[in-house]
């Protein structure tokens, strides 16, 4: 068995387990997010639902023509032209809104458990309605070059692919957006305020701090810091690999070629792992106590990196009252 027929494989079986899990997870947090009123008054739980419905809308545009591409040879951008112009628009916006969530999440997280109030007063559900509203619209400014450049080129054989006609725009996309604009830059943000976020909240058992806030800040940073471990492991193999994909374009070599093609299915996998990461979160109430209970990673995370550094973040967190 060929190396190109191995990566082929994994991208149809992982890639179908990845798109089944991720959308139900998503479903699923959107639901909890939304019935619970704990987390609808909640500005962290707001940012991580945008991200829920972003991430679904990446697994169904973007890995499931994958999929069909690697899998079946069957091309959808080649077969419609609208969806030629339309697929890459909206990867881009839902990776722009995806990443702009993360690290809004992450701020939001910070100052929420700083130890100063006039910085917790940043955290309103108002002030996180307009950042939304702003990241929307600079996605939306951001995306607009790709739909006008991507279009059907035939080659010299005859067979039509779906492209961005221009060399400007195929360098801008990836050497400045994807590795800068939705790798780097996402990457940095999130990391340094999910650290400082993880470092307030060890502090919050030394501050007067009520319990039901402590332990929901605990809960929140806790799946926050889930999604920053695993965007910041998945991120860098995919955004990297864009890169070296294109600039090793021009090799003739078929065993380079193929080598290269599967270490970017094997990136391109785990890249679309972080969309299928999702939060459980089980509320039990009685009259003595109320829990907020559990999240878990997905499928890619929790069986293929099971840990004890994972397993202490999937446990329960309880709280009696």
């Amino acid at each position: 068995m060929t190396l190109a027929s191995i990566g082929r494989h994994i991208t149809i079986y992982g890639g179908f387990i990845v798109i089944i899990l991720g959308i139900l997870g998503g479903i699923f947090n959107i639901i909890v997010f939304l019935s619970l009123q704990t987390f609808r008054k909640n500005t962290c739980a707001l940012y991580l639902l945008i991200l829920s419905f972003v991430n679904i809308g990446q697994l169904l545009f973007g890995l499931l023509s994958r999929i069909m591409i690697s899998g079946y040879n069957i091309d959808w951008t080649v077969i419609s032209y609208e969806f030629c112009k339309s697929r890459l628009a909206i990867l881009q916006f839902c990776s722009l809104m995806s990443y702009s969530c993360l690290c809004l999440s992450t701020i939001d997280q910070y100052l929420a458990t700083c130890s100063h109030p006039r910085w917790q007063q940043w955290t309103n559900i108002k002030n996180a309605y307009r950042l939304i509203f702003v990241s929307f619209i600079c996605s939306v400014l951001m995306i607009i070059p790709f739909p006008i450049a991507a279009t059907h080129v035939r080659s010299s054989t005859g067979q039509i692919s779906c492209t961005l006609n221009t060399l400007a725009m195929l360098q801008y996309r990836n050497y400045v957006f994807v590795p800068i604009i939705t790798g780097l830059l996402p990457d940095t943000i999130s990391v340094v305020f999910g650290f400082l976020a993880f470092r307030n909240v060890q502090q919050l058992a030394y501050r007067t701090v009520p319990l039901i806030r402590r332990e929901l800040d605990k809960q929140l940073t806790t799946m926050v810091l889930t999604q920053v471990v695993v965007n910041f492991f998945t991120n860098i193999p995919g955004v990297a690999m864009v890169a070296v994909v294109y600039a090793t374009s021009t090799i003739k070599d078929l065993n380079i070629i193929n080598t290269i093609q599967f270490i970017y299915s094997i990136s391109n996998l785990l890249f679309y792992a972080y969309f299928a990461v999702k939060q459980k979160i089980k509320r039990k109430k009685t009259k003595r106590n109320f829990s907020f209970a559990y999240f878990s990673v997905h499928f890619i995370y929790t069986y293929l990196h099971r840990t004890d550094f994972v397993d202490s973040l999937s446990m329960l967190c309880f709280m009696h009252i």
